[in-house]
């Protein structure tokens, strides 16, 4: 049993926090939404304990997992005032599930550091459904020997850890993914788009994807929902649209061009203007529905 903390209590945290809880961690909670943290509090009335402040967090975790939208919000939880670093003993450990930008994740590593206190970039992927069956990959950056020491820990949230180096570069290798995935999500709405208004049926197009050097799990697991019109969100558009901006911040500061992704970018940008930047990503497709004046259902038998 280890005293741990937990951070953020959205669509992947609350199953994340919960998977910590059902392992038999002590787990101390804060959310900007308090009534999640006494829900889940009270469904581990022994283990779990509702916080005010992320500050009241740090005074009752060793180790503490955070996973809050983008880097404002981090930064506050962490560094702000009530925040992580105003109680957390030397020795803590901070692991930042979150996506944010790298160069704060190697600033938050050294300004930690600077008091004793480790911290860890570990953003992960899966989504909702990885979220909730405990099937996370993990890509960590920071002090290898200090990953080791934690590992175990979240192995109830993820089964995939990948070490990927020093501070910032689990950061780096989550945008990457979410690089390839993103633009590919675009791809995928140009191709069935095309193919839908030419006549061929989406299901037929799908099939030949599928069987072809075009076959990817992301289409294949994403058009079902579209097929069916299904945008529930599993990963929202402004969240994605959110990590590619973090893509081509990070791209600008180390020198690299990403033409594609930059009109991926203006893509979700688009889908944001027209009303559907909360719903699940493959909804960015009803774009250029509107456009091309057709949309991809399944066909009536």
């Amino acid at each position: 049993m280890a005293n741990l903390g937990f951070l953020g209590l959205g669509i992947m945290g609350y199953p994340m926090a919960r998977h910590l809880l059902e392992a038999g961690h002590n787990v101390a909670l804060w959310s900007h939404t308090a009534s999640k943290c006494a829900e889940l509090a009270a469904k581990f009335p022994q283990l779990g304990k509702v916080c005010a402040t992320p500050k009241e967090v740090a005074a009752n975790a060793d180790v503490i997992v955070l996973i809050v939208g983008d880097t404002a919000m981090s930064e506050q939880v962490v560094f702000g005032e009530d925040g992580l670093m105003a109680a957390a003993k030397p020795g803590t450990v901070i692991v930042d599930a979150s996506t944010v930008a790298c160069a704060y994740s190697k600033s938050a590593s050294a300004r930690c550091k600077a008091k004793g206190v480790d911290f860890l970039d570990a953003p992960c992927t899966g989504s909702k459904p990885g979220a909730e069956s405990g099937n996370l990959t993990f890509m960590i950056g920071g002090d290898k020997t200090v990953y080791e020491k934690v590992k175990a820990l979240l192995e109830p949230m993820g089964k995939r850890l990948y070490y990927c180096g020093g501070p910032g570069l689990g950061m780096h290798a989550k945008l990457t993914q979410n690089l390839i995935l993103s633009n590919l999500l675009q791809a995928f709405n140009e191709g069935l788009v095309l193919a839908t208004k030419a006549g061929v049926d989406p299901e037929l197009m799908l099939d030949i994807l599928d069987n072809s050097a075009a076959k990817s799990g992301l289409i294949a697991f994403k058009a079902p929902y579209v097929f069916r019109r299904d945008f529930s969100t599993n990963f929202s558009v402004k969240w994605m649209h959110k990590d590619i901006g973090l893509m081509l911040e990070s791209a600008r500061d180390i020198g690299v061009p990403l033409p594609l992704t930059s009109l991926t970018h203006q893509m979700f940008q688009a889908a944001i203007a027209t009303g559907h930047g909360d719903e699940d990503i493959c909804s960015t497709i009803k774009v250029l529905e509107g456009i091309a004046g057709t949309e991809v259902k399944k066909r009536e038998a």
